[in-house]
Order: structure tokens, then C-alpha cells, then sequence
């Protein structure tokens, strides 16, 4: 090779060579045998060709002495000259061609003899066909197994042949495939020999997987064929792949990677541990190419372990050991660095089980599992397995061992079963653990704590890498009880920090190795609740907040067991009382009860509160996905009652631990004092847990028992037993009017259970249930928001009492008078109570609202309704003073006067919107807020009022009070009109139950006064105002009560004595009263669907609806489409009269007309105000098209007389005369055919006045659009049916109507429309016209209304169709 650098495909050139020369000499053993005679012709004329070679400079040399001879002669001694020369060639070659042909002779008969010989041993020896090797370096696994499987079975044959072969000089003669060298292999046959010197060879290949098969071959071949001596192999592995002083690169990388496959093929062939006499010399070797360079230390040192592996103790201690080389290596391992001497170490000490200086510091001496992961012993090899990541991402072999060392696979199989049945006995000591166990326990600490967080997790990004591979490897042997030590708080929080950006390089490994742990934890309760508490704990219950995922989540949620459930709230509760968590200070409970001290505490949450939170929270987030039977789920329900309760309603005076001897047992609050919030947190998730079991009784069953499944009653005696206890108070004091109210709602709520018990399966049953759940939901705000709603509870309390009036529930103090005529009716006042809770209640409590109100809505007055419908029209955002000269007033006047809204209601002043929407000041105290309030109450008008006396507008007033009460000390928080927006969507809840229970129920109600007290002498109303309307509430089937009643409340009205009273009862007064009472309800009778659809359209309609909330619009249109325009039930009967719905029919279909008008300013508006715009004008008009048909749905269920429908005719026909004549109408003719197609009689009444309209129409489009009216209405007319009768009277009909029909076809022939697709619905309809006309046999009657223009007109127009229907006359 001399100085030139070897090509990194050296080796591979030199394979090739070799195959190009076998090629040319033969492809293989089996042509040389056969052909062994002409190869050795061809040898003989290759030596013959050489001797011409040499003979040719001879000659060569000769012409040129003549030729210098010749130069400097002259030319006749030149010519005698060249004749002597030519004579002595002459002469020469004859004596030559005899020496040849006798030599040749002698030749000739040698190789006679030689190939009779070779013949006769080519039928005797097997073949190897060296081919072979080339499928040695295949990529394809089952391609070199199979080509080592044939080298080696082709050599053993061959092997076997030359053994019995007697004349091995001839075997050689014939077989020689390399030169003779001194390479220890003389038994060996020539072919065994070369595909020993190949493989060595091959062992260095870079090409594609040569090393790997060249070794596989290798180590078969030295492992079958016992001549091939092991130390011949070893001295040929050093001569042939011997790396010189001028190799370079990769050409020494690949002579000792070659050496590293050729030494591992040693070892694995099992020949050294037949003859023990290489074997330290074999490890020298080894531990010598593993101090080259630094990847060759792991896999050398794998190969001695192989061999360890093969070898029996003895050997190993005399033999390896005793290596010199290998104990230079121990001693400088530790120094250095050396993770794979501790490998090596490791390993033999586990084969020899004996202790050995020869270790050095690497092992403890005596060695023990215990005092190997001892903290100082650790620290001593910590740089050995500090550089074991110089093999990543590949795991460095001596990681296993050690987790091998520190686990055992003997481990504590029951250990985690045993711990969770242990965290769920309560008062009982823990489980001893066994020496070993605890040994193992410490030694797992140790390891974490000394090599994970003081070492790996400090140093570089590789390191930390390494740091979460190892903790791989630990899990799937690690036990649940070990999670605290591996997921420690150094490690939670570099997970957390990795995770927090996405840009980090350990990104990723960080997701797979959380991947990995879910996957760990699998279906195992035990490490689930592991894993979530020490991924909480450690990372201040923020874990999925910082790394944006959900893991805590995920694990959460998939509790399916009772067992599991309530080992995570044992655990829990442990974290929350824990008290390394807390402050060491002493800190007494009680001191939690001002709002004001804990509000620094509040705002400046610690760690300790994070997680307390975060504990309070996901106990009742449990349930959500739990899928158990009901008793087990409401033992779980309990445990995590009581632990709310315990922590969020009580404290401990003395101490932070109290036993209860009625319960059995003990509670346990943290040392340090909980805050405020935490507790009010609490309360909450109770309301929550309560509504959610409410919700999941659905209708109410005592067929468990009512002590056994109802966690409300559980609750009730769970509190009443603590505040029993002396020791225990609530976590905050009373004031006189909370705690009067907390112990009426107590008291009442046992009064109510104990009721429920003795009630069968029913309404009754159903409503004291809900009601209950009420009272339970208000005692928790009580305690939630002091001083707020004890007045409400009072109220509530009465409403109970009246409304389940039974002898234990009377209150024999005579503190409330129950009986007094002159009190308000249970309902108005149970209304009253509802609205005022809703402002600031809860979700919990308004779903415990909405269930008794579901329960109760059946007795609800119009009294109460018109309360709530109030509300919805209530707005505290009236617009602007409007400027003199706008176009668009019209317009805006025509919505807001959409079902009776008027102007006096919406008018206000600049300074009451920036006051009432929070656009002034930034903050008001409670006192302005209601002075607000009452002054926008004065602008609202009379009309506006909905109904409802002093004392009802003064409580209206307070309701929405209530809501503006928070703003006090929000800067940014809530404006007014968004908890305005927050109590209107409250009070649509009610209504869409009220609905939903209610369809279609009528009562009258609703006389109006005005006008009428004067009939009376002017005698002065006493409790009501000119304007003012008197409501009454009683049956639409009774006439005669009804009249009866309206006499005495007229009478109690006007404060009429006793003795007047008998006089007004005359006949006289009666027949007036009568007159009174009949114009009254004639005129404004209606019921209560209808009042609540008339408000609701009111409140969608009004343009600051969409202004104010866009959710707001949104809910009142559902209730509006699925309660009442689309609702199965609509009113019936005689409740409501023609007048009303004609009107409301008229202003329906004149909203459907009404084109949108752009505003000077809309130019200017965004796309998005834009499209909400114009989606808002199609909903309005969509509500008007559905309120049409609802309308005329009430119409056609009453039967009216046709003089009674002829004001809805009259309707439609202004309607049509519009549509025909403005171009502003937007009804569209689909909407007209629907309701034509619905409601045929209005059809057939507008018939001939629209065909009229039709033919007279100046716009041309109209006319187009109305031909569908024309032919739907036609359908209707005309049966299709066979029946003579039938036939006869749609013959009449449109007999009747033929000259008009006659004259519409000469107007749309004598004026056809340009447009093309205009032209085509004209055309198609006359085709109809003309084949009604000729069903009916009216053919000839039809074209005498035609005149002869119109005929022409016909005929250029029409042409075919006209023709073809002239043609059926005649």
C-alpha cells in the first residue's frame, strides 16, 4: 500500500479482486476440478509468454547495435554484415525449435499424468462454490443466514474429503486457492483455510451488512469445524487485520471495528471455553482494542461478559480476573470514568458471588445491594455514570443492572393492593414493613436522590435526557408506594419547566416519558393516585396549567372502581390537612370569620391555597365520569360530603382534630387557619354535588329508603350532629337575622323530610322533595353571602308553610297569620321570592328554583307572570334624543311600536345611560344604584307598567336593585346592564318551564277601567289609578262565577258597607255590572301563552335587545320557536277574541313586509355589524312568518262564521293591494303560498280579488311572482277527485271565475315579459290555465271571453300550446 491512503472501500476492492481472479481462473472449485489439465496448459503458456517477454529486449538490443553498427559503416560493409547476422538467427532458431519440441514432448506426457490424476480425484472431492460470499453481506437477514448455513455445510464436506484423503500433497495441487503462509491452520483443508483468511477479512467490510455476516460465518464455521484452532484464529485476526502507521481514518476505524466483529465471533462460537489456555489472553486483547477509542469499550466489554456468561465461576476468577490488563482497568476506572468497567465489574460480580480486591472502589467490599446504593458509595461512581451518555440515545448497558440491583424481579407483588386496603382503614396502625423491604425502599431514595436530582438533572440537557430514560426503565417494576421518591419535587418541576415551551429541546422526551407513565399506570388505581398527587403536589396543582396538557385531567377521569374513588379522596383529604403544607404557627379556626381580615389572604394565595383549591375542586369532579352502582355511588357521594362539610362549614376551637362518638369518627382540619375563600369554595362544591344528585334522582322513589339514597337528608344530619358537638362551630359567626333564618330553614327542612317519609309516589311527593332541595341550597347561601338573604328565607319559609299545610307545620307562635284574607296568594309570593333570589344566586340554587317552580307553575297567577315578563322588558339603556329631521324615524317608530311597544317606554335621558350602564363613574355605592333605578322608573310610562300596583313596582324595583348591588368595589368587573342581561336570561329559564308545563293554558284577565269608573257617579276607586288594570284569575268554563266574582270585587273595591253592599246586588246593578263585565271581556280577554308570546316578541323585536346581549335575543327566539309558535298545544276556545287576533295578525304580516332600510351611517359599519345585521332582520322576519301561522292556526281551531273571518280577509286583501302596488313590500310570495297552501278558505275568499290585482298589476315582476298565489289557490279550488258531486262543484267554481281567468291569460299574452326565465313562468302558466280549462270541459266558454286581439295576442305569444288547446274545443 506504500504511503497512498487507503479509499474507504479498500477492503471491498480487495474482495473484488479476488472474485475478478477467481472468475478468471474459473467461478469456482468445480470448474477447477474439471478443467485441472487446461489450467495447467495455461499456466505453462503463460510462463512460455513471459520467456518471449524477456527474449524481446534481447532482440530489441540487437537491432540496435546494428543499427549503430550500420550508422558507422559504410553501406556495402553494412549489407555483408547484416547477412552474417541473419545466418547466426537462423541458425540459433533452429537449435531452439529442437530444444522445444523436445521439452514440449516431456511436458505433454506430465500433463497427461496430471490430468488422468485430477480427473480421477474431481469424482471423489466434494464442491464449494465460493459464491457464497457474496450473499454474506446482504441486507437481508434470512439472505446471510442462509448463505452461512451452505458455506458452512459445503466446508465440513470438503473438510471431511481432505481428512481421508491419503495424498494430501495431490488434494493441495488441485485445491491451492492462495499461497502458501504460516498461518497455524495445517489440518485445515485449502478451502477451509481461505474462507477462514475471507471471513477474518470480511470482518472489516464497510459495505452494507458485511461485518455482520462475514462474523455470523465466522463464528459458525469456528464452532463446527474442531481444526480450526482458536489460537491460529486469534494470531490471524491480529496479522490480517493489523492497523499500520499509514492507515488514516476510516480505514483504521474499519480494521478495528473489524478485529471488535472478528473477536465477538470468538467468543460466541464457544471455543474458548473448551480450552481455557487462551482465555486470559483473549480478555487482555480485548481490554487492549477497548483503550483505542472509546466506542469500542461497551461492545468489548459485552463480548467478555458473553464469555462470562459461558464460563463457570472457577474460570472466570482464575482466568479472567487475572488478566493484568483488566486489573490496570478497575484500578483507573473510577478516576477515569469508565461506566463500562463498572459494567464489567458489576456482572462478574454477579457471576462469581465471591468478594474481590480486584474491583477496586467500583464495588463495596462486602458487597451488598443495600451498601452498593449507599449515599457515599453512590457518590464515588457517580462520574462513572455521569459519562454513560456518550452512547444516546441508546441507554448505556450498566443502567439495567443497577435497576436490576435496585429492584429485584422478586419484589413485593402485593405491595400496592396491600397499600390501598391499608390509606382505606381508618385509626389503624400501618403495615410493618420487612428489613427488606424497607432496605429497598431506602435504597430507591438514595438512588434518586444521589443520582437522579443531585447529579443527572443538574447537569447538561444530555444528562437530564439520560435522567428520564433511567426513570423508564424503573417503571414497569417499580411499586406505587416508590412514586413519591421517583416523581420527587425536583423532577415534577423539570418536567414542568420543559414543558412550559414547546422551542425546549427536551420537549419531546418529556411528552413521550408523561406517554409512557399514563400507559404505566394504565388501569391500576393505586398508581393512578400515585401519580396524580405527586404530579399536583410537587407542581402547586398548576401541573396541566403550566405544561398545557391533560394529563392531571385524563388521570382524573378515569376512576371506574369504589375502591379507587375513595383511595383518591383518602389521599386528598391527606393533602390537604397535610401538615408539611402548612405553617408551623398555631393558628386558631375561629379566626376565619371576618370576610375583611381574609382578604389580603384572598387576593395574595400562597402555594398551600393552590393546592387546596385544586383539591377542593376535583373531589366532586370525580362523579362526572363515574360510572357505579347507585348505593356505591352514594357512599362515595358521602365521603366527599363530609369532607367539604367538615372543611368548609366547621372549625375546631380546640385543636385541629375532633372525634365524634354519634359518627365514629374523627375529622381533622390543617393546622394552619383555612382561608375564607377556600371555605366559601367548599360551600359551593357542596351546592354543586347536592344540584347534581338532585338531577340524578329525576322523579322521586322511596323504594331504597329516603335515609339510604337521599343525599340531601345524609347532609341535613351529617351538619345537625356536628353543631352539636361542642368543640365544633360554624367557620364564621351569625348575625341575628342569618341564624334565625338558618334555624328556620333547618327546622322547616326536617318538618318537610319527615313529611316525604309518610307521602306515597306522587306530585305531592315530588314537591316537597324539590322543595327541601331549596331549602338546603338557601341555608348554603346563607352561609355563603351573610346579611343578603335571610329575608328571602323568611319568605320561603311562610310559602312552605302555606303551601303543605299540615298540623306540624303550623307554627303555633301566631308569628305569621296565615288565614288573613287580605294576605297575597302563595304563588305571588312564592314569585316574589324567586325573583328576588335570582339576581345573586347561585347555578345550584337557581337549578333548586326552577325544579320547585316546575312543580308549583301550575298555580302561578297572572299576577306573578306579568312579574317575570317584566322583566324581560325591562331596559336601562334608553336611546339617545333623537335629531330633528332624521330619515329613518319611521322606520324606528314602526319597530318599537311592533305589538304595542310605545315610545313613553323607552325614552330617557343621556345622564340615566351613562348612570344605569356604569359608563359615568367607575364606581356607585348600593344607595345610588337604587336611586337610579327608581328614577328610570319614572320615565317608563303608564302603559308600561304591565298591570301591577305600587307595591308590585316598588318589589320590581328592588329585584333589579338587587342585580347593580356587586358593582360597589368591581372596577372592571360587571356593568349594570350585563347583570341586567344575566337576571332576564335567569327569568326565561322560569318561563320556558312555565311553558314546558303549560301548553296552550288560558285564563282571563285584563279589564281594563279606564272609562268606565265614570259610569259609576264618579265614585273614586280606592287601591287603583285611572289607567291602572285590575287582574283576575279564574276558570274560561264558568261564566257565572266569573260574573259573581266581578260583582263582589267591584264591591270590596270600592269600599262599600255592608248594608250598600245587599242594594248594589240588585237587579239594576247587576244588569250594569253584567254590561260591564261583557264589554270588558270582549274586548281584552286573552290568555296567558298569548301574554307571555306578546312580551317575549316585544323584547325580541326592540332594536337595543340585539345591543344589549346577542344571547339574550338567542334565548328568547328558542323559547318563542319551540314553546309557543311551534308547540304541539296553542290556545283554545273562547279566550281570545277576533279583534285581538286580527290584530295581531295585521301587524305580523305588515313586520314580514318591511324591507330592511340602511341607516346613513350603516356605510361605515364593519362587514361583521353588517352580517349581524342583516341575520338579525331575517330572524325578525322569520318570527313574524311563524307568528302568522301560529295565528291562523288559533283561527282555524275556533270555527269562526265567515262573517267573523271577513276583518282576517280584509287583512290579506290590504296586504295583496300593497304587494301589488309597492315596490317597499319584502313579503315574499313563498310566505303567501305556504299560508294559502295551509289555510285554503283564505284562499278561496281572495281568489277573484287576486286575479283581479293580478291583471291590473304595473310591476311585471309581481305579476310573474304571483302566478304560483294563482295556480296554489287554483288547487285548492279544483278537486282532482272523480266523484260527480265533487266534479260538478270545482266546475261551478271555476266557471265563476273564468272571465277573469280569460282576461289574466290576455294580459300576460298581450304584455309578455322579456326576460327569458319570466317568459317561461308565464308560458307554463297559462299551459295550466289551459288544461284546468279543458278538465272541466269550459274550453269553449273560455275563448268567448277572449277577444280577437287578445286571440292574436294568443296565437304570437303562445303559439303550440295556444293552438293545441284551441284544437281540444273542436
Amino acid at each position: 500500500m506504500g504511503s497512498k491512503k487507503r479509499s474507504p472501500n479498500s477492503f471491498e476492492e480487495v474482495e473484488d479482486l479476488d472474485n475478478k481472479n477467481t472468475n478468471t481462473e474459473d467461478a469456482n472449485i468445480e470448474d477447477t476440478n474439471n478443467d485441472n489439465t487446461s489450467s495447467n496448459l495455461s499456466r505453462k503458456k503463460m510462463k512460455k509468454d513471459k520467456n518471449k517477454e524477456t527474449e524481446a529486449p534481447d532482440g530489441d538490443a540487437s537491432k540496435a547495435g546494428l543499427s549503430s553498427i550500420s550508422s558507422s559503416m559504410k553501406p556495402m560493409e553494412r549489407r555483408k554484415k547484416r547477412k552474417a547476422l541473419d545466418k547466426e538467427r537462423q541458425h540459433a532458431a533452429l537449435e531452439n525449435k529442437e530444444v522445444k519440441t523436445k521439452k514440449m514432448d516431456v511436458d505433454s506426457k506430465v500433463t497427461e499424468n496430471k490430468e488422468h490424476t485430477g480427473a480421477s480425484l474431481n469424482e471423489t472431492l466434494p464442491k464449494f462454490h465460493i459464491g457464497v460470499f457474496k450473499d454474506l453481506s446482504s441486507v437481508d437477514v434470512s439472505v446471510r443466514e442462509g448463505a452461512v448455513e451452505r458455506l458452512v455445510t459445503e466446508l465440513q464436506e470438503v473438510q471431511k474429503a481432505y481428512e481421508v484423503t491419503e495424498n494430501k500433497v495431490v488434494f493441495e495441487g488441485g485445491l491451492k486457492l492462495e499461497a502458501e503462509k504460516d498461518d497455524g491452520l495445517n489440518d485445515c483443508a485449502p478451502s477451509v483455510r481461505y474462507a477462514v483468511r475471507r471471513l477474518v477479512r470480511g470482518a472489516s467490510s464497510s459495505r452494507e451488512c458485511a461485518r455482520q455476516g462475514f462474523a455470523l460465518g465466522l463464528t459458525v464455521l469456528v464452532d463446527t469445524i474442531p481444526c480450526i484452532k482458536v489460537g491460529s484464529v486469534l494470531k490471524l485476526i491480529v496479522d490480517l487485520l493489523e492497523v499500520s502507521s499509514s492507515m488514516k481514518g476510516q480505514d483504521i476505524r474499519d480494521c478495528l471495528l473489524g478485529r471488535l466483529f472478528a473477536y465477538g465471533a470468538l467468543a460466541l462460537s464457544g471455543r474458548l471455553t473448551e480450552d481455557n489456555l487462551f482465555i486470559k489472553e483473549f480478555t487482555d486483547v480485548l481490554i487492549s482494542l477497548a483503550a483505542k477509542k472509546r466506542y469500542l469499550q461497551e461492545p468489548a466489554v459485552a463480548i467478555i461478559l458473553e464469555l462470562v456468561g459461558k464460563l463457570p465461576p472457577e474460570a472466570v476468577l482464575n482466568h479472567i480476573l487475572e488478566a493484568p490488563r483488566l486489573r490496570e482497568w478497575f484500578e483507573g476506572g473510577i478516576d477515569a470514568g469508565n461506566p463500562d468497567a463498572l459494567l464489567l465489574a458489576l456482572r462478574i460480580r454477579e457471576k462469581i458471588s465471591i468478594d474481590s480486591e480486584m474491583f477496586g472502589n467500583f464495588l463495596p467490599c462486602p458487597f451488598s445491594p443495600s451498601r452498593l446504593f449507599m449515599p457515599g458509595h453512590l457518590s464515588s461512581i457517580i462520574n462513572c455514570l455521569k459519562e454513560s451518555t456518550f452512547c444516546q440515545p441508546r441507554v448505556h448497558g450498566v443502567w439495567p443492572v443497577l435497576v436490576n440491583i435496585l429492584l429485584p424481579n422478586i419484589v413485593m407483588q402485593a405491595e400496592d393492593v396491600m397499600s390501598a386496603s391499608n390509606s382505606l382503614k381508618k385509626h389503624k396502625k400501618s403495615r410493618k414493613s420487612s428489613s427488606s423491604e424497607e432496605e429497598i425502599t431506602r435504597s430507591i431514595q438514595n438512588f434518586c436522590e444521589v443520582i437522579i436530582e443531585g447529579s443527572l438533572l443538574l447537569s447538561s440537557h444530555d444528562r437530564k435526557h439520560l435522567a428520564f430514560d433511567i426513570l423508564l426503565l424503573l417503571l414497569p417494576r417499580l411499586p406505587a408506594s416508590f412514586i413519591p421518591y421517583v416523581l420527587s419535587h425536583k423532577i415534577v418541576q423539570c418536567m414542568v419547566d420543559i414543558l412550559s415551551t414547546k422551542d425546549s429541546w427536551l420537549y419531546k422526551v418529556a411528552q413521550h416519558f408523561l406517554k409512557e407513565l399514563s400507559d404505566w399506570v394504565g388501569n391500576d388505581d393505586v398508581r393512578r393516585v400515585a401519580v396524580i398527587v405527586a404530579l399536583q403536589k410537587h407542581s402547586n396543582a398548576r401541573f396541566d396549567g403550566i405544561t398545557k396538557t391533560k394529563t392531571v385531567k385524563a388521570l382524573v377521569t378515569e376512576f371506574k372502581t369504589e375502591v379507587g374513588c375513595m383511595l383518591f379522596i383518602q389521599n386528598l383529604m391527606s393533602m390537604f390537612v397535610d401538615e408539611g403544607n402548612a405553617s408551623e404557627e398555631p393558628s386558631d379556626q375561629s379566626q376565619t370569620t371576618d370576610d375583611n381580615s381574609e382578604m389580603g389572604s384572598v387576593e395574595d394565595k400562597d402555594s398551600d391555597d393552590f393546592l387546596k383549591t385544586w383539591v377542593v375542586e376535583s373531589l366532586p369532579s370525580i362523579l362526572k365520569h363515574l360510572k357505579l352502582e347507585p348505593e356505591a355511588k352514594f357512599r362515595v357521594q358521602k365521603e366527599i360530603l363530609k369532607f367539604l362539610a367538615v372543611q368548609g362549614l366547621f372549625s375546631a376551637s380546640l385543636g385541629s382534630e375532633v372525634t365524634s362518638f354519634e359518627l365514629q369518627e374523627k375529622f381533622k382540619w390543617p393546622k394552619a387557619a383555612t382561608s375564607s375563600a377556600i371555605c366559601r369554595m367548599c360551600i359551593e362544591q357542596i351546592q354543586s354535588l347536592l344540584a347534581n344528585s338532585q338531577k340524578i334522582e329525576g322523579l322521586h322513589s322511596l323504594s331504597s329508603g329516603l335515609e339510604h339514597g337521599d343525599l340531601g337528608s345524609y347532609f341535613m344530619r351529617f351538619l345537625s350532629t356536628l353543631r352539636n358537638i361542642p368543640s365544633v362551630s360554624l367557620f364564621r359567626s351569625l348575625s341575628d337575622d342569618d341564624e334565625k333564618a338558618f334555624e328556620k330553614l333547618q327546622k322547616m327542612e326536617t318538618r318537610l323530610s319527615r313529611e316525604e317519609k309518610n307521602c306515597v309516589i306522587s306530585v305531592e311527593a315530588n314537591k316537597l322533595h324539590a322543595m327541601r332541595f331549596l331549602l338546603i341550597q338557601l341555608l348554603l347561601q346563607v352561609l355563603l353571602r351573610p346579611g343578603e338573604f335571610s329575608e328571602a328565607a323568611s319568605e320561603l319559609v311562610i310559602c312552605c308553610k302555606k303551601a303543605f299545610a299540615a298540623s306540624d307545620l303550623l307554627d303555633s307562635s301566631g308569628e305569621e297569620e296565615l288565614d288573613n284574607d287580605a294576605d297575597p296568594k302563595l304563588m305571588d309570593v312564592l314569585v316574589d321570592t324567586f325573583l328576588s333570589l335570582l339576581p345573586q344566586s347561585s347555578a345550584p340554587l337557581r337549578s333548586a328554583i326552577e325544579q320547585v317552580f316546575k312543580y308549583f307553575c301550575n298555580d302561578v297567577t297572572n299576577d306573578g307572570l306579568l312579574r317575570m315578563l317584566r322583566v324581560i322588558k325591562k331596559d336601562l339603556k334608553p336611546p339617545r334624543h333623537r335629531e330633528e329631521g332624521r330619515d329613518d324615524g319611521d322606520d324606528d317608530d314602526e319597530d318599537e311600536d311592533f305589538l304595542g311597544i310605545e315610545e313613553g317606554e323607552v325614552e330617557g335621558e343621556e345622564e340615566m345611560d351613562e348612570a344605569e350602564t356604569g359608563e359615568g363613574e367607575e364606581q356607585t355605592d348600593d344607595s345610588e344604584a337604587v336611586d337610579e333605578v327608581e328614577e328610570a322608573g319614572k320615565e317608563l310610562s303608564d302603559d308600561s307598567d304591565g298591570g301591577m300596583d305600587d307595591d308590585a313596582m316598588f318589589r320590581m324595583d328592588a329585584y333589579l336593585a338587587q342585580t347593580f348591588k356587586d358593582r360597589k368595589n368591581q372596577a372592571g368587573g360587571e356593568t349594570a346592564q350585563s347583570q341586567l342581561v344575566l337576571f332576564k336570561l335567569r327569568v326565561l329559564s322560569l318561563l320556558e318551564v312555565y311553558l314546558h308545563e303549560n301548553p296552550g293554558k288560558c285564563l282571563f284577565l285584563v279589564l281594563n277601567y279606564l272609562g268606565y269608573a265614570k259610569l259609576l257617579n264618579g265614585i273614586s276607586c280606592w287601591g287603583l289609578g285611572f289607567g291602572k288594570l285590575s287582574l283576575l284569575a279564574v276558570s274560561a268554563e264558568s261564566k257565572s262565577q266569573l260574573q259573581e266574582l266581578f260583582i263582589s270585587t267591584l264591591c270590596c273595591n270600592f269600599r262599600m258597607s255592608a248594608a250598600p253592599y245587599f242594594l248594589w246586588k240588585t237587579f239594576y246593578f247587576k244588569i250594569a255590572c253584567s254590561f260591564l263585565f261583557s264589554s270588558c271581556l270582549h274586548f281584552s280577554a286573552e290568555p296567558e301563552v298569548l301574554m307571555v308570546y306578546l312580551n317575549l316578541a316585544r323584547a325580541f323585536v326592540n332594536p337595543r335587545t340585539a345591543e344589549i346581549s346577542e344571547q339574550f335575543g338567542q334565548r328568547i327566539w328558542g323559547i318563542l320557536q319551540k314553546k309557543i309558535l311551534k308547540a304541539k298545544d296553542f290556545p283554545r276556545g273562547g279566550a281570545v277574541q277576533p279583534p285581538t287576533l286580527e290584530s295581531l295578525l295585521e301587524k305580523n304580516l305588515k313586520l314580514a313586509s318591511k324591507p330592511l332600510k340602511r341607516k346613513k351611517s350603516a356605510g361605515n359599519l364593519s362587514k361583521k355589524k353588517q352580517s349581524a345585521m342583516w341575520k338579525r332582520h331575517k330572524m325578525i322576519v322569520s318570527l313574524a312568518q311563524d307568528s302568522t301561522f301560529w295565528i291562523l292556526k288559533i283561527i282555524g281551531a275556533r270555527n269562526f262564521s265567515e262573517c267573523e273571518l271577513q276583518g282576517v280577509i280584509d287583512i290579506f286583501k290590504g296586504e295583496m293591494a300593497r304587494y301589488f302596488e309597492s315596490k317597499t313590500s319584502q313579503i315574499k310570495s313563498d310566505f303567501l303560498t305556504e299560508i294559502y297552501r295551509r289555510r285554503p278558505w283564505i284562499g278561496r275568499h281572495l281568489f277573484g280579488f287576486l286575479l283581479e290585482k293580478c291583471s291590473s298589476a304595473k310591476l311585471e315582476f309581481r305579476r310573474v311572482e304571483a302566478l304560483d298565489l294563482v295556480i296554489e289557490i287554483l288547487k285548492s279550488m279544483v278537486s282532482s277527485g272523480n266523484d260527480e258531486s265533487n266534479r260538478s262543484a270545482s266546475k261551478k267554481t271555476l266557471k265563476n271565475h273564468l272571465q277573469k281567468l280569460s282576461h289574466l291569460v290576455k294580459e300576460m299574452a298581450t304584455n309578455m315579459p322579456e326576460k327569458p326565465s319570466r317568459r317561461a313562468e308565464a308560458r307554463k302558466f297559462c299551459g295550466k290555465i289551459f288544461r284546468y280549462v279543458s278538465t272541466y270541459d269550459l274550453t269553449k266558454s273560455f275563448l268567448k271571453h277572449l277577444t280577437p286581439e287578445a286571440e292574436a295576442a294568443c296565437e304570437s305569444q303562445l303559439g303550440e300550446l295556444y293552438l293545441n288547446f284551441k284544437k281540444v274545443e273542436r
